[in-house]
């Protein structure tokens, strides 16, 4: 089959390899406009950009697919993958290729619909995620499952490790669908909408850290948003961002949530929640290095005693 894929970070890489070693034909690939990033203002393409133009694919830029679907006349495409693209689709662009939009999510359907269901997954604690492929509708990841397969969840992965561990799945399993959907043996199976959850897109305030919270709580958050935005609590008006943290005890109360109980180089940060203690490994202060605890002590100190925000 001809296909065209739409997608714009790092996530899709494995998907285009996979695609370029399977049968099907990698016609084009449709991506988002290049933007300013950071305070320079630098303007950078997207991963999926770059790795088109070292590969000879054409890419596609639009302000919005749906407004614009001439320009995918040229490549007359069979069917259309989208993952991580970032664009919501209209039902022209649903129904342009013979069969359609093939979505490849980070979820096992119908749960965790929307945006960010790697880092909600985590965040909410859930222990087995996976990847489905899907029949895409006009609805917010509402169509026919086609495929899916689940993994587990290690207890220390944080949200960019988890999501490069599915991509490499999702790229197994869009080929296979692929297939399946070539020969006429794809089976779709409508979601049950009852058993559905739906997490709306993070905002960087969801990463501010409640220490009233548990322990357990607070570690799945540093895990869930890294590496964006990053939890983060304050200090005496300055803002500190935890890429890693331990869970040194989930029950032991010895204080006020946020009470520092340990602050120093050899034994190094320890922070009462609303149950369990602790303890940050790997921490930034705002314009600085992101360091290990025990570095990050050698230039300041957090009273003992004291209560975080």
């Amino acid at each position: 089959m001809r296909v065209a894929f739409f997608g714009t970070p790092e996530f899709g890489i494995p998907i285009l390899e996979s695609l370029m070693k399977s049968s099907h034909e990698l016609v084009c690939v449709v991506t988002q406009p290049d933007r300013p990033v950071g305070r320079g203002g630098k303007v950078i393409h997207s991963a999926v950009k770059d790795w088109a133009i070292k590969n000879n694919i054409p890419v596609i830029q639009p302000e919005r697919i749906s407004k614009e679907i001439e320009l995918l006349e040229p490549f007359s495409p069979d069917v259309i993958i989208t993952a991580a693209f970032g664009q919501m689709l209209r039902q022209n662009v649903l129904d342009y290729p013979k069969y359609g939009v093939i979505n490849v999510h980070t979820s096992l359907l119908p749960k965790y619909r929307g945006s960010s269901p790697v880092h909600w997954a985590i965040m909410k604690g859930e222990t087995t995620t996976g990847i489905t492929t899907m029949q895409t509708d006009i609805g917010m990841d509402t169509g026919d499952i086609i495929m899916s397969k689940s993994i587990q969840i290690d207890e220390n992965e944080n949200c960019e490790e988890l999501t490069k561990r599915l991509s490499f799945i999702g790229a197994e399993l869009i080929v296979t669908t692929l297939d399946s959907i070539e020969n006429g043996t794809a089976k779709r199976t409508p979601q049950n909408h009852d058993e559905a959850s739906h997490y709306p897109m993070l905002k960087k305030e969801d990463g501010r850290i409640d220490w009233t919270r548990s322990a357990k709580d607070i570690n799945n958050q540093i895990r869930g948003l890294n590496p964006w935005p990053i939890a983060y609590f304050e200090y005496n008006g300055e803002q500190f961002r935890v890429y890693k943290a331990n869970i040194v005890d989930d029950k032991e109360l010895r204080g006020r949530a946020g009470k520092v109980l340990v602050s120093d180089t050899k034994n190094g940060l320890a922070i009462q929640c609303g149950a369990g203690i602790l303890e940050p490994l790997i921490v930034q202060s705002s314009g600085g290095k992101r360091l290990g605890i025990k570095d990050f002590l050698n230039g300041r100190r957090f009273e003992l005693g004291s209560i975080l925000d």
